[in-house]
């Protein structure tokens, strides 16, 4: 009888010290939640920092007096100074932390859309102050988006769970694609320099979600001298180099296309098929939409599973430059946008495949610097693909659909030949 009011409580015991453990487990997921939350919103708004001016363009040509090609720069300059920033921020993040790197970086990005936006209200030949604006914001993207993924990778110890969250991450910045040319065309109806304007705002939200909600996971390990780091990375690029040169390369590329695509669309809406403001925003969305879906999903499904990632990105790629080739048979407007669409479901799938790639393959000590530089090669295919494309239009739109669909073959073999994950990273 002793025994078993001895069991009874023990039980009793042990029901009362488990209660606590499992609220805190609740309470700490509950967290998690909302800080993945907030770090979305960081790739949403420079997304929409940047892709919102897209349905612009041609009206900032009318308004400013200048040529598609210099319009196309106004996205280029943005992307071209967080190239060469964002492996400095991913650095700082590595050794004074993230958060320390984000902030700072929204709040520069908020007062390079200000002053963009005053120059369009007041000043006449206001050109190259919005540029001056735009790097500014390039500034800031720098140090804001590119960080999210690495303070990702430290916030989970599971790889099912960072792959999930970073699914969320990259659906949040395709999202961001999708909301963009709509939203830029709405502001725009209304006085065509407040997108410039709207973005301050944007900063201002995401920096209130991070700076309250975003707790970053103490450092384990201590700074290591700036010598050692450069050695370490070295070595990681000797030991790692293939895949993380194709992952490279096969992300920039894609991103090229992408902004390709979307610079194509927005001038040839308007100047063959004579669609403007919204209405071109809601069709500018429709392959950034099909990007987003894909996106959601594909994050869902690849968990930790390193062979589906390269099979997945493989197959979408295939996808993007296939119907980017049919193009060349006919550019009628429900066909392009057809074709297009399927384009922006393979690039979507592809894209969180990457993201996970590169962050669960990187040691944590080095992962900002690594993630950082490629985040520094999709900015490279960002800046890109505007003004080639803006310079190809006045050729022929053959010689375009033949650059983007053979750029996203050349993608498509480094993903077959160049990314070789092992059996075991099927789990």
């Amino acid at each position: 009888m002793e025994n078993i009011e001895q069991l009874a409580f023990r039980q009793r015991t042990s029901k009362k010290n488990s209660s606590p453990t499992k609220k805190n487990k609740s309470d700490e997921i509950s967290k998690q939640k909302w800080a993945i939350v907030s770090l979305s919103s960081i790739p949403l708004v420079m997304t929409l920092g940047n892709s919102m001016l897209i349905p612009v363009l041609p009206s900032m040509e009318k308004k400013l007096s200048i040529t598609s090609f210099q319009s196309s720069m106004i996205i280029t300059v943005y992307s071209v100074v967080a190239i060469f920033l964002i492996p400095i921020a991913g650095y700082l993040s590595d050794h004074i932390g993230r958060k320390k790197v984000i902030i700072p970086s929204l709040i520069i990005a908020g007062i390079g859309g200000i002053i963009s936006g005053w120059a369009a209200w007041k000043l006449d030949n206001a050109y190259w102050l919005i540029l001056i604006g735009r790097a500014l914001q390039g500034v800031g993207a720098a140090g804001a988006a590119p960080i999210v993924l690495p303070l990702v990778g430290d916030m989970f110890k599971n790889d099912g769970d960072v792959s999930s969250s970073l699914g969320l991450i990259e659906t949040s910045n395709t999202f961001g694609k999708v909301l963009s040319p709509i939203l830029g065309a709405f502001l725009a109806g209304y006085i065509w320099f407040l997108p410039f304007f709207s973005f301050p705002v944007f900063c201002t939200i995401s920096l209130l979600l991070v700076t309250f909600l975003v707790k970053c996971p103490k450092k384990q390990e201590k700074t290591i001298p700036f010598k050692q780091f450069f050695v370490n990375i070295k070595k990681t690029f000797t030991n790692e180099g293939q895949w993380l040169y194709a992952v490279f390369f096969i992300g920039g590329t894609l991103m090229l296309v992408l902004f390709g695509i979307l610079f194509y669309l927005s001038e040839i809406f308007e100047s063959e098929y004579n669609i403007k403001d919204i209405k071109k925003g809601f069709f500018l969305a429709l392959p950034l939409g099909a990007l987003c879906i894909s996106s959601f999903i594909g994050g869902k499904i690849i968990k930790k599973n390193k062979v589906l990632m390269k099979w997945l990105t493989f197959g979408g790629i295939v996808a993007a430059a296939v119907s980017i080739a049919a193009l060349w048979f006919s550019i009628k407007l429900w066909y392009m946008l057809s074709m297009f669409l399927i384009s922006g479901i393979g690039i979507g799938i592809g894209l969180p495949c990457l993201d996970a790639l590169i962050t669960e393959g990187i040691e944590k000590k080095e992962r900002g610097t690594i993630t950082s530089i490629y985040s520094s090669m999709r900015f490279i295919g960002v800046a890109a693909g505007p003004p080639i494309i803006a310079l190809l239009m006045k050729q022929s739109n053959h010689w375009i659909f033949i650059l983007l669909s053979g750029l996203s073959i050349i993608a498509a073999l480094v993903t077959f030949f160049a990314i070789k994950p092992s059996t075991k990273d099927t789990a």
